[in-house]
């Protein structure tokens, strides 16, 4: 696996030097400062790859941008309204010029209106580190009470209704502003940046969009992208939801192997892949994280190995970002399932067998806690992630190693 590392431009607090050091050999970035539906220009592009390339000396960092994550899929394009062709033939335009740069993995959402959701972005743990979190109660009382969605109540039951109305009567006027603060919280450097009336305006544009409906949308999308991807050789990989349950009413229509499954089987292309993030497919309890990278594995261009812990057994409830091999999901088997995945690739004499992966997320420890870099994104926190996982894939691909497995059998 190509060992790479997320990086949000030139504003990181965490930086190239930093990402070099970790011994990470490529990076994840995007252009977030161009805004959505725009073409992705060969000048900037290059910008992105020069800063890429070289450390605060000047010498060469020996890194290259390996995977665009994300190229953004504008609202109208997931709606098919006002400039979505528009925004279809930009998206086409960014594509081919990423190409001619040398990427070829290119991630992306379908995700409306809000990317990743999460109620806290520095939960305190009992060791004194601090992660993110989804609390379904906080949740609750931000689309009852704050964004005051006409149709919030139809979406919980009473018992959790009652618990929001404790939760907010409880919380001062800075933690509300926190809260909302948090679920609307953008990435550093964005184009947009959205108000609790942006939301409010964004969702009543999804009026009467379900997810059949938002599922046609993407499909479409991807039968005017994926041949052109096919023909340019790169390779398209959509990230799951976060969390992967419907949120404010809205659809969610990648949330499931089951939703995985029929996108690649309707647009059937080696170029339409999957970004297997463990941490969000594995808050719900009936995601399979190994299983579907057997099964499935074949269409993985980029793999997410982060881990959660569901703090309720029910398929919507509150979860935590655990560490790398404290989680819910088995890191072991999963990192086993990808590694044969590769060898299987090998095998065939696949030219992308080695699948890309990052260390997804991480606590905030040590001197993270005074850096304040990205939320989920610290250096050291990522850094312990990396070399954890780094371990279990050296363990695993050891010499002798499957034999011993064998053994042990």
């Amino acid at each position: 696996m190509k060992q790479t590392w997320r990086w949000f431009g030139p504003q990181d607090r965490v930086s190239i030097d930093d990402i070099r050091q970790a011994g990470a050999a490529g990076v994840v970035s995007a252009l977030h400062h161009v805004a959505t539906g725009a073409v992705w220009t060969p000048e900037a592009i290059a910008t992105r790859q020069a800063e890429i390339a070289v450390m605060r000396d000047g010498s060469p960092s020996t890194l290259d941008w390996a995977v665009v994550e994300s190229l953004p899929v504008s609202e109208d394009i997931k709606r098919q309204t006002g400039a979505w062709r528009d925004h279809v033939a930009a998206w086409r335009a960014s594509l081919r010029n990423l190409s001619a740069a040398g990427i070829g993995t290119i991630c992306y959402n379908f995700m409306p209106v809000l990317d990743w959701t999460r109620t806290d972005l520095a939960w305190r743990l009992a060791s004194g580190a601090t992660c993110m979190r989804f609390d379904l109660t906080d949740f609750a009382a931000f689309d009852l009470h704050i964004l005051a969605r006409p149709a919030a109540v139809a979406d919980y039951d009473e018992a959790l209704r009652e618990a929001a109305g404790r939760r907010l009567a409880g919380m001062s006027a800075a933690a509300r502003d926190r809260l909302a603060r948090n679920v609307v919280y953008g990435l550093p450097g964005a184009a947009e940046h959205f108000t609790l009336d942006d939301v409010r305006a964004h969702l009543a544009a999804y009026s009467g969009i379900d997810a059949d409906r938002l599922r046609a949308n993407l499909i479409d999308f991807l039968g005017a992208v994926v041949p052109l991807a096919e023909d340019l050789g790169v390779r398209l990989c959509c990230h799951p939801d976060d969390p992967p349950v419907p949120l404010l009413g809205l659809p969610r229509v990648m949330s499931t192997e089951a939703d995985y499954a029929t996108i690649l089987r309707a647009v059937d292309s080696p170029a339409n892949g999957i970004t297997l993030c463990s941490g969000s497919l594995g808050a719900r309890p009936d995601n399979d994280l190994p299983g579907m990278m057997e099964r499935l594995g074949d269409r993985v261009h980029f793999l997410h190995l982060r881990n959660v812990k569901r703090e309720t057994a029910a398929l919507r409830g509150s979860f935590h970002e655990a560490g790398h091999l404290e989680g819910d999901t088995d890191m072991v088997a999963l990192i086993g399932a990808a590694l044969r995945e590769e060898a299987r690739r090998r095998a065939e004499g696949r030219a992308d067998w080695s699948i890309p992966m990052r260390p997804d997320h991480g606590q905030d420890i040590l001197d993270d806690l005074t850096r304040q870099a990205q939320p989920g994104y610290p250096a050291i926190g990522r850094l312990k992630g990396l070399a954890e996982l780094r371990g279990i894939i050296t363990a695993l691909s050891h010499k002798g190693a499957a034999e011993n497995a064998t053994a042990r059998g």
